[in-house]
């Protein structure tokens, strides 16, 4: 049992360390108010290669161990959790892509998926299907046969981040509307950028989780060529799907593990330089409470983001472990977020502190990649099948 990074992580999370110091954290508070796209830190992303971290090694990637893809979304996310967003649907869709796709399609994409010189990202939910995928409506009518048939595409996405920049952007649709159980027929389709019909309309107004665009995207009479069904096969979608959300639930966790970090950081030099009745705030017991308990929280989950890639990189399903990290990071985020603007009093609601988008980033960590509430069955129902063993 060890409990610590091997020195290739070190190195790596040592990197991103410096890239975060030196390219995100002096500008984030700036650019998130003022609505600005972080294209130059997107141009550092790719310098570094940070695009091609699920992506295998024969097609140009990283090929990251699932704790060094951890890493990556803790530390830039102690940055700006809303850069981490760019970043984490490129790499859940690159990672399907390369477990999913046909030879024809990884051989297509993903050598410039890994560069960033495509960038992608994942299209599942929709105004009336969030959490119950099988709702969806978004339907994939098949016209012709050989190498002439194409999918005709009608519907709407929601809340798909990197919309306007992915190419192509794989779309959860129905290719057999009628079947029963619905997973059966839905299948996810390969929509490159430009194809007539697709359209994005609008970015939605968000509380925090800014940096990144959230877009709906609507499809009318798309037309895709049948070579762009992922993998081939129809009938899959849901199950490519879900398996890539197992290292998204990694994603959301270490983003959770990274705002703890910043609240951490930001509450501890708060408690170090304010004073208050002739010494520092740091002083009062109260306040030492409050610290105490942000790094009890941090470093738990941390530990629990650790241990469930640690537990994919062993090669174990790991949907329960993944669950229970994203559960529990996400919801220390928000504590951790909460005890360090009450730390800063006052200052903490004002927006030239970091801790008030700490406040407003932590939230969506708890929604993202599975409602918490959702998960937690999911966990239940592992246990009480002796799926999953917590000993």
């Amino acid at each position: 049992m060890d409990f610590q990074l091997n020195d290739e992580q070190r190195l790596f999370r040592d990197t991103l360390r410096d890239f975060v110091d030196k390219e995100i954290v002096p500008v984030a508070r700036d650019w998130e108010q003022s609505g600005r796209y972080p294209t130059e830190i997107v141009e550092g992303m790719k310098k570094l290669g940070l695009f091609g971290l699920a992506v295998p090694e024969e097609y140009g990637g990283l090929a990251a161990d699932t704790v060094s893809f951890a890493l990556t979304f803790e530390e830039i996310s102690r940055g700006w959790m809303g850069i981490a967003g760019i970043l984490g649907s490129h790499s859940v869709s690159c990672f399907m892509l390369a477990r999913h796709g046909t030879e024809e399609q990884k051989t297509k994409y993903l050598p410039d998926l890994a560069t960033g010189m495509r960038r992608t990202g994942i299209a599942l939910t929709e105004p009336g299907a969030g959490t119950d995928l099988q709702g969806i409506r978004t339907v994939a009518r098949k016209e012709g046969s050989g190498d002439d048939a194409e999918y005709v595409v009608n519907g709407t996405k929601m809340w798909i981040t990197n919309a306007r920049y992915a190419d192509p952007l794989p779309v959860l649709v129905k290719t057999d509307p009628s079947a029963a159980p619905a997973h059966k027929g839905m299948s996810i389709l390969l929509v490159e950028a430009g194809t007539p019909g697709f359209e994005v309309t609008q970015d939605i107004g968000k509380l925090g989780y800014k940096g990144t665009e959230s877009c709906e995207v609507v499809l009318t009479d798309v037309r895709v060529p049948a070579s762009q069904l992922l993998g081939g096969i129809e009938g899959r979608g849901m199950q490519q799907a879900l398996s890539s959300l197992e290292t998204g639930r990694i994603n959301i966790a270490a983003r959770s593990v990274g705002i703890a970090q910043r609240a951490y950081d930001e509450a501890l030099n708060y408690a170090r330089e304010r004073t208050a009745f002739g010494q520092a705030i740091g002083e009062f017991q109260a306040v030492q409470m409050r610290l105490a308990e942000i790094a009890v929280r941090l470093q738990a989950a941390r530990l629990m983001t650790y241990w469930a890639a640690s537990r994919m990189d062993d090669g174990v399903r790991m949907d329960t472990e993944s669950g229970m990290a994203k559960i529990f990071a996400s919801e220390q985020a928000l504590a951790c977020a909460t005890d360090a603007m009450r730390i800063h009093g006052g200052y903490g609601y004002s927006t030239e502190f970091e801790v008030e988008r700490l406040y407003r980033d932590a939230p969506l960590m708890s929604i993202g990649e599975g409602t918490n509430d959702v998960l937690r069955g999911v966990v239940a129902k592992a246990l009480l099948a002796g799926k999953a063993t917590i000993r």
